[in-house]
């Protein structure tokens, strides 16, 4: 198993089909793989031990992906926002690395121990300057070998990298893509930056199934919805944030529908997507088949999926408990196995709270120097709380890590949240925990209105306390603008509980 085998079935079988596109520049699916031969190449003559990319996506992405997988490189791509100590504490975790950047940044980035700078325009350049082809295809079939190493978020704390062998990402790809499946017609567009799992996930998958990869580097409503029509874009995938925007732009212009005819399929993930957005997303796009898919950055992607046809489902129910799973993501993919278990690791039962655990061929659970943490049955820990309905559906309820513990009892952040954007006023709310010396805990809360809109303090607080009990109801509730998300779409819950601090 290696990603290699994906590019080279791909190289084979449809050599001539366009593999990605930036701006106006674009790689075949056989100038890919020269270009990662080539790549490989040098890899090989020199002494990094990893490949790296501090950048924006650009073509140097799927070139770097595949031509380390050929050289048996981990490839390492990070956040390009990065600067400073953490920067350098990531980049002296892969050292001897090579590190390919933006032009503007290779200067200063030279400084850095252990790394081999590269401007992008030359690696470009030296990727595309094969004179005798690509060579033999002898990368190696190790399964164990690293493919990607993706340092997390670190929305709860220092970023660790993620280890995702090839034969994670790979399982992953044979169990959820069919070889070939795509039209010479079909080009998704791709605007997660690519130190997101996703963002790995869309370049192995697209390459296999043989779809044409439009890559926009830096997201903006109107561009995205520009390059959605000029480009005939058939399917893309978005973070909830990302999703509400495209919404604000087309309410903005008046629009009853989206007026994209080529798009078939619009995926969301990473990240909480608030119901009302979802609900107005498919009033705009009435056409397109809606999947909302849950994965994480150590099971390489996608473990659970709610599916078109259980969006058109829950939407067009008048039962609450099947309208519910509009807001869940879904059913487990047939290869993975998924359990909700308590504090004591015991397994619980439909509409039963704990944390999410999940054991799979494409499940990872280690990270670099820390080691594995598979328990002996090959279960992962996730850390997410979330709960199953009867059905199997799945429901996330935020991090283990911010259950709020009041009084003795556990209280989800999410449970409070969704209430609150049930008002007409709330665009946006976040819900975290704060010392208190009789309780233990408090609730507190921030809250984003909607444009136009008023609420204060007591009115949201009853609102909530209608609706839950009354220990769960903000002792404190603050109005702010927008609330702080990473470019992932991820609620910086460390931020707005820092600020509510100060």
């Amino acid at each position: 198993m290696n990603l290699m085998m994906l590019l080279e079935m791909a190289s084979q079988g449809f050599g001539d089909r366009v593999a990605f596109k930036n701006e106006g520049d674009e790689l075949t699916y056989a100038e890919l793989f020269e270009a990662a031969g080539t790549v490989a190449g040098q890899l090989r003559a020199g002494a990094a031990e990893h490949l790296a990319i501090l950048d924006e996506t650009s073509l140097a992405l799927p070139i770097g992906v595949f031509a380390a997988a050929w050289a048996g490189r981990p490839f390492v791509p990070l956040n390009y926002r990065l600067t400073g100590q953490e920067l350098e504490s990531l980049v002296g975790q892969i050292a001897p690395s090579q590190l390919v950047t933006a032009p503007d940044r290779a200067e200063a980035l030279r400084a850095l121990p252990g790394a081999d700078v590269v401007d992008r325009e030359s690696f470009l350049r030296a990727a595309r300057k094969s004179v005798e082809g690509p060579g033999e295809s002898d990368w190696g079939m190790d399964p164990e070998e690293i493919a990607i190493l993706l340092f997390t978020s670190g929305t709860t704390g220092p970023p660790k990298a993620a280890v995702i062998r090839h034969k994670h990402l790979v399982s992953y790809i044979l169990g959820s893509v069919e070889f070939m499946s795509a039209d010479e017609s079909d080009a998704a567009l791709v605007s997660v930056p690519p130190y997101h799992i996703a963002g790995m996930a869309a370049i192995a998958s697209s390459v296999y199934a043989g779809r044409r990869i439009v890559q926009l580097p830096n997201f903006s409503a109107e561009r995205w919805l520009e390059l959605a029509r000029s480009e005939k874009i058939t399917n893309a995938f978005v973070v909830p944030t990302m999703l509400s925007r495209i919404i604000e732009c087309l309410d903005a212009e008046g629009r009853q529908d989206a007026d994209l005819p080529h798009l078939r399929a619009l995926s969301y993930g990473g990240g909480k997507m608030p119901q009302a957005v979802i609900e107005r997303g498919m009033e705009l796009f009435p056409n397109v088949a809606f999947a909302n898919a849950y994965g994480l950055t150590e099971t390489s992607s996608t473990i659970s999926i709610l599916g078109p046809e259980d969006h058109r489902a829950a939407m067009d129910s008048d039962d609450p408990a099947v309208r519910r799973r509009i807001v869940s993501v879904g059913q487990p993919l047939p290869s993975v196995e998924v359990e909700i278990r308590d504090e004591d690791g015991h397994a619980l039962g439909p509409n039963e709270r704990g944390e999410i655990f999940v054991r799979g061929e494409q499940v990872s659970g280690e990270y670099l120097g820390k080691g594995s943490r598979l328990n002996e049955e090959g279960w992962f820990p996730t850390r997410d709380g979330g709960s199953t309905d009867s059905e199997g559906y799945l429901f996330i309820e935020g991090r283990i890590d911010d259950i709020i513990v009041r009084g003795g009892e556990n209280i989800s952040p999410g449970e409070i949240e969704d209430s609150l954007l049930e008002h007409a006023a709330v665009a946006d709310a976040a819900v975290v925990g704060l010392p208190d010396e009789q309780w233990g805990e408090k609730v507190c809360c921030v809250v984003a209105l909607k444009e136009g809109q008023q609420a204060s303090e007591d009115e949201l607080q009853q609102w909530v306390k209608d609706r839950l009990r009354s220990s769960r109801t903000p002792e404190t509730i603050a109005f702010w603008e927008e609330l702080p998300y990473n470019e992932t779409g991820k609620l910086l819950r460390r931020k707005v509980r820092a600020a509510l601090m100060e």
